[in-house]
């Protein structure tokens, strides 16, 4: 087997009971705009990565129960107290303190939607 040269997370996909609420959150929390699609059945919010591809979206649809379903981890590129902040004023919830580990630190939070993330920050 060949060495894999691309990331292993392709692709996340984020449901949202309401669109436009997510929207707002993860415009707020992740300090960027996200993009609208709507070349497919439904309208979807595509989240950008830093080298301009996208690397997921938002999408109506129902999100997992409470200890259900994936965490999706998202970078930020500011200071992480300061994405707590931001999680908290745009209608979200922090539910960890900063956990550090080798290639930079993270927290866990729910988005407006009841969606489980990660919000990490690169180690310099």
């Amino acid at each position: 087997m060949t060495e894999m040269t691309r990331d292993r997370l392709v692709w996340v996909e984020i449901p949202a009971t309401d669109l436009n609420r997510a929207k707002k959150f993860y415009e707020a929390v992740l300090e960027t705009s996200l993009v609208e699609n709507d070349e497919g059945p439904q309208t979807m919010q595509m989240i950008p990565s830093i080298n301009g591809a996208m690397c997921g979206h938002l999408y109506e649809g129902k999100p997992a129960t409470a200890g259900d379903g994936v965490t999706a981890h998202l970078s930020t590129p500011g200071e992480l107290t300061d994405a707590m902040d931001r999680v908290k004023a745009s209608g979200g919830e922090v539910v960890s303190e900063v956990i550090s580990i080798p290639s930079g630190a993270f927290f866990y939070a729910k988005d407006t939607e009841g969606n489980s993330l990660g919000i990490f920050k690169y180690s310099n």
